[in-house]
């Protein structure tokens, strides 16, 4: 992942002596790979940007800090680096909540800095003051009062805690004077990185003889194995899964956010799982076959319910390796393994002889099941959407999702080469992110196309961000699907038989929209409309918003 280590300082960049405790917080993150910073400033963190810009990270204005933490997280995909979101004291804190509690669900380690006012002025002043360490409490991993006699220990601490095991958000409130307040440098604290681990001999035994009598194994790849193959000390997630795959001939099944840890055109992919009924259908007949099932960093956080005791105790096996234990309860394996999914993997193939597995062409018989369930050939409507923009775009394009119809199939559609191809909210589900997400990764990786797929009701909760695209001069691809609907609950709402309510809105103009805000727009009906215009997008010098309009209902039946 792109990341400059180098730090172009002058004299008016570096920070006061003796640091102030911003400093001391800015220069930690600063440490932890951090270049970016994304929010909306007010009076109360002026000294956090400060402090932030002098030590080497760049301080983006957004519009929203809900879309702030979005371009965080997207910045993190690229980097590996906790995103940073900057946030004023009360409405701009509580702004960007959403966004935190999906960092949280969704497992994005992010440091939210919050502006407070001082403990001592909260006794006779009552003007924005609110707890903000309750409202982050439930929606972060810790959260913490930065203060003068222990800023070096408190910015190690949320470093420390937002990376390890399940990544997530830490909140820290700076008060106003404490951010200004010069500190004794002090002796940096840093913590102990824990070293990968493996399970205990005799369990690897066990694990390796389930291994050598399976006839029908299959892997349930999720999000703790995408998140733990950032760590380049330890062997490449990827190229072991390949390789275990590969091995032993086992399918490999993803959650969403896993997409692309094999490589989806790979004759084991078995793509995506989580949200569509179409590809359960396929799916959870395979995995219900299988005679061992290996949950490698399989967090059931973005599955549904049919994902609930998807297996038969007594009469198949279940190995989960997770980067935490198993307090969800939606399933229960026969073995349950806490520690590093690469090593792991590796130590569990070690001394087994590969012997024959799906004999009876059930795999390849799967992806073919797969490719018709999901048609790429109609003539215009969101499968050709999402099937001229996979073909026309280079390999290599980055691509966001927003909640919606569009995003369970083009989760099943777009197929996935790398790792963190397509980025999504798919724990905690929410609108509005594909934009910023997409922002954010062009930012930190600017030599790489980069593309969003947004719903129309979506792109109107951000719409103000397209600014921030024109003033970063980025030349992202806004794709927007336009059917004036919110198409999944219009759908939901028709299968229950109830009265069409609250589900449908006005047709806009969201390529004018494109251009007002200082970028290039089309409007597009057909596939050589679309091809077009993609084309055109990766020559321009401004970003791009792509109106593709299908019919109501287009989504029947697809998903």
């Amino acid at each position: 992942m792109p990341r400059s280590d180098k730090k172009d300082t002058t004299m008016k960049d570096l920070p006061p002596s003796p640091p102030r405790a911003a400093d001391v917080l800015a220069a930690r993150l600063y440490d932890a790979g951090c270049r970016l910073a994304f929010g909306m400033p007010g009076g109360e963190v002026l000294t956090l940007v400060d402090a932030l810009e002098r030590a080497g990270i760049r301080f983006v204005l957004c519009k929203h800090e809900n879309a702030a933490a979005f371009m965080a997280e997207g910045a993190w995909h690229r980097t590996g680096a906790p995103g940073i979101l900057v946030a004023t004291v009360g409405p701009g804190a509580l702004n960007g909540v959403n966004a935190v509690a999906n960092a949280h669900q969704d497992r994005v380690p992010m440091i939210v800095l919050a502006g407070c006012v001082d403990a001592d002025e909260v006794q006779t002043y009552t003007h924005q003051v609110l707890d903000q360490t309750q409202v982050f409490r439930p929606i972060t991993k810790a959260t913490f009062t930065l203060n003068t006699g222990a800023a070096h220990v408190i910015a190690d601490k949320a470093v420390g805690i937002a990376l390890e095991g399940r990544p997530g958000p830490v909140h820290i409130d700076v008060p106003i004077t404490v951010a200004v307040t010069p500190v004794s440098p002090g002796i940096p604290c840093r913590r102990t990185t824990a070293t990968a681990t493996v399970p205990a001999p005799a369990v690897l035994d066990a694990m390796r003889a389930e291994l050598a009598r399976a006839k029908r194994p299959i892997l349930i790849v999720g999000v703790d194995a995408l998140n733990q193959g950032f760590d380049t000390q330890r062997t490449d997630m990827a190229d072991q899964l390949r390789q275990f795959a590969e091995t032993f001939n086992v399918p490999v099944i993803t959650t969403y956010k896993a997409k692309g840890l094999l490589p989806e055109d790979h004759a084991l992919a078995l793509g995506g799982a989580g949200l569509s009924p179409k590809a359960d259908k396929i799916l959870l007949p395979m995995v219900q076959r299988a005679d061992l099932i290996i949950g490698l960093g399989y967090d059931p956080i973005e599955m549904r319910t049919g994902w609930r005791d998807f297996y038969f105790p007594g009469i198949q096996t279940m190995i989960d390796i997770t980067a935490e234990p198993n307090h969800h309860y939606m399933h229960q394996a026969s073995m349950n393994v806490v520690g590093d999914c690469a090593e792991t993997l590796a130590a569990m193939a070690q001394g087994v002889t590969p012997q024959p597995t799906w004999t009876e062409g059930e795999i390849p018989a799967a992806k073919a099941d797969l490719t018709r369930a999901f048609p790429a050939d109609e003539a215009w409507g969101p499968a050709a959407i999402i099937d001229t923009c996979r073909t026309t775009l280079p390999r290599n394009t980055l691509a966001t999702a927003d909640s919606g119809a569009h995003r369970i199939l083009l989760s099943q559609m777009w197929e996935c080469y790398e790792p963190r191809g397509l980025m999504q909210s798919s724990a905690l589900c929410t609108m509005g992110c594909a934009i910023p997400l997409a922002m954010g990764a062009k930012v930190a990786d600017p030599d790489r196309p980069v593309v969003s797929f947004s719903g129309d009701a979506g792109f109107l909760m951000v719409a103000g961000e397209l600014s921030t695209a024109a003033e970063l001069g980025l030349n992202t691809i806004f794709v927007v699907f336009v059917d004036a609907s919110l198409a999944l609950i219009e759908l939901k709402q028709r299968q229950r038989q109830l009265t069409n309510a609250g589900v449908d809105f006005a047709k806009h103009d969201f390529a004018a929209m494109g251009r007002a805000f200082g970028g290039a727009g089309h409007t597009v009906t057909s596939r050589a409309e679309l091809q077009a215009a993609l084309e055109a997008a990766q020559t321009a010098t401004t970003f791009t918003v792509i109106a593709a309009v299908i019919d109501r209902g287009a989504y029947d039946g697809r998903i």
